[in-house]
């Protein structure tokens, strides 16, 4: 019997792509009024600052995602004033959070979760902070009763010590916790080999190259009919 869920965030709860360009055109606009760095150029320099970065931390670290030591690595290896790399994350994230919105039945998909007695989780793989940002946006953080990012436990998805420690905060075995996400490796793959129960979200109907017998939802709010229907017992 599921006795808890526990979701993916970024593109999962609400959709990660159009907040992600007005962040990216934000800045790429701060770079060519304060720099004078065409599009085009930021472009190829953000692309080198973040294999610089994956250099430094690692692939399966959160740092990989902070946008303050991107910029900062960017502004650096052009021998640019390193004071507007906070500058330039402000832009980003201002922009980003704008446009991070709670998608229709999305909160009362959760509410309806918890109205069945089951924990709800956040697994992702980001620096907590953000994550706390976006979910307090998106009207869930109080839905939402344990938080296991990247950052607190030193691995990305597809690590399992993510999905172990999502385990240990829901209070149950492996397989009485429920995983929903979109990606097949990160999330589906991953829940699955640390024992979880997965659920792919297919976004915009592309096709779900998932393992057999994987559930696939096409939006949140079916999940808890899908708990009702086929994931009790």
């Amino acid at each position: 019997m599921i006795k808890a869920v526990i979701f993916d965030l970024d593109n999962t709860l609400y959709a990660y792509d159009p907040a992600h360009a007005a962040g990216f055109h934000a800045v790429t606009e701060y770079a060519e009024k304060e720099f004078v760095i065409v599009p085009e150029r930021f472009r190829e320099l953000h692309r080198q600052a973040d294999r610089v970065l994956r250099s430094h931390a690692g692939e399966s670290a959160a740092a990989i995602h902070s946008r303050l030591i991107r910029y900062q690595l960017l502004l650096e290896g052009e021998g640019l004033p390193i004071f507007h790399a906070p500058r330039m994350a402000q832009c980003y994230w201002d922009a980003f959070m704008a446009q991070v919105k709670p998608e229709a039945g999305t909160r009362e998909a959760l509410e309806a979760l918890r109205g069945m007695e089951l924990r709800i989780g956040v697994g992702t793989n980001m620096t907590a902070g953000q994550q706390y940002v976006k979910l307090e946006r998106l009207g869930l953080l109080e839905r939402v009763d344990f938080l296991v990012s990247s950052e607190e436990v030193s691995a990305e998805k597809p690590d399992r010590r993510l999905f172990d420690c999502c385990v240990e905060k829901a209070g149950c075995r492996a397989e009485e916790c429920l995983f929903v996400g979109d990606d097949a490796e990160k999330d589906v793959c991953g829940a699955l080999s640390a024992g979880l129960r997965p659920v792919f979200l297919a976004r915009e109907g592309e096709q779900a190259d998932v393992p057999e017998g994987t559930p696939v939802i096409r939006c949140i709010d079916e999940l808890p009919s899908l708990l009702n229907q086929c994931l009790e017992g």
